[in-house]
Parts: C-alpha cells; structure tokens; sequence
C-alpha cells in the first residue's frame, strides 16, 4: 500500500503534468525559432569565410612570411626561388609569392612523397 496521502499523490500528479506541458511547449516553440535563426547566421557566416578564404589565396608574402609559414630558414627560400623550385616573382631585389602558390606547392610535395 502507497505511504503518501491520496491528495498528496494527486497534486505530484498534477505537478508533473505541468511540468511535461511546459517542457513540449517550450521546446517545440523555439525549435522553429532557433532553427531559422541558425540556418540564417550559418550561410552569413559561409559567406564571410568564403570571401576570407578568396582574399588570403591571393595575398601576397614576403621571403620572410613564406620562411615562417613553411618553417624553414630564410636562405632556405631564397635558394629554392632562385632554382625555381618554389613559385616565386622578383620585383626589382625582393622576391614575392602567392599563398595559393605556396599550398599548392606544398600539396603538390606531400602527394609525390605518398
């Protein structure tokens, strides 16, 4: 036989009625809400990227930027540019590359050492 009163057990009934209701409202309201929200701040957000990534692929770097992106010392970039290893253009004195340039080379190395 139950312990709790009749009326007790009646209104912890009712309590968790009103708690599952508010929960299905709460959640199936919003759902729709957030959903569109999201979807709209995600494209946003692609859209930015996109127009990033665009911008930095033709961004030019200087001997000592491709030096710290590929780890390397300086004279390590001078001597692969002037072999014409690396995809490079002079300018006057200075040597300059194209990001895209250098990850293309850089995919390029790694696919023929697989």
């Amino acid at each position: 036989m139950d312990s709790r009163s009749p009326r007790r057990t009646s209104v912890t009934r009712r309590l968790q009625a009103k708690i599952r209701s508010h929960r299905v409202l709460k959640f199936s309201n919003r759902h729709t809400d957030t959903s569109v929200v999201m979807n709209n701040e995600l494209s946003t957000a692609t859209a930015i990227q996109t127009e990033e990534v665009t911008a930095r692929e033709g961004e030019i770097l200087t001997v000592m930027e491709v030096a710290r992106f590929l780890r390397v010392p300086k004279s390590t970039v001078y001597k692969l540019a002037r072999v014409g290893e690396l995809p490079a253009s002079k300018i006057g004195k200075h040597w300059r590359f194209l990001r895209r340039d250098i990850h293309e080379w850089m995919h390029g190395r790694s696919r023929q050492g697989s």
